[in-house]
């Protein structure tokens, strides 16, 4: 089975800047895509980023784009969010996510995703 755990998340002023890390294990982590979901209290759970099985292709939700970079380090089985120029409205608990199949270019629709983490808490301040 995939495990995921997250780490990484805290309390930030917002304009600040947080980096969340998701390790991977329990498979070969680096034929996967992986991706960020957030959900916020009270609201649905939703898309942030995503990259490719290589690296090599990103995607991000509007509300990050130019704010917000995932990357992997497959030698670690790892995958970052580094968060830059944080607002409020980005307050949630964020979500790891690893692919259903393998070399996928990664997804912003939660069902092309198999394993979640157990999630870690960012809360901005105004």
């Amino acid at each position: 089975q995939v495990q995921l755990v997250e780490s990484g998340g805290g309390l930030v002023q917002a304009g600040g800047s947080l980096r969340l890390s998701c390790a991977a294990s329990g498979r070969t982590f680096s034929t996967y895509a992986m991706g960020w979901f957030r959900q916020a209290p009270g609201k649905e759970r939703e898309f942030v980023a995503a990259i490719s099985w290589t690296g090599g292709n990103t995607k991000y939700a509007d509300s990050v784009k130019g704010r917000f970079t995932i990357s992997r380090d497959n030698a670690k089985n790892t995958v970052f969010l580094q968060m830059n120029s944080l607002k409020p409205e980005d307050t949630a608990v964020y979500y790891c996510a690893e692919g259903r199949a393998r070399y996928g270019l990664g997804s912003s629709h939660q069902y092309e995703y198999d394993y979640w983490g157990q999630g870690t808490q960012v809360t901005v301040s105004s």
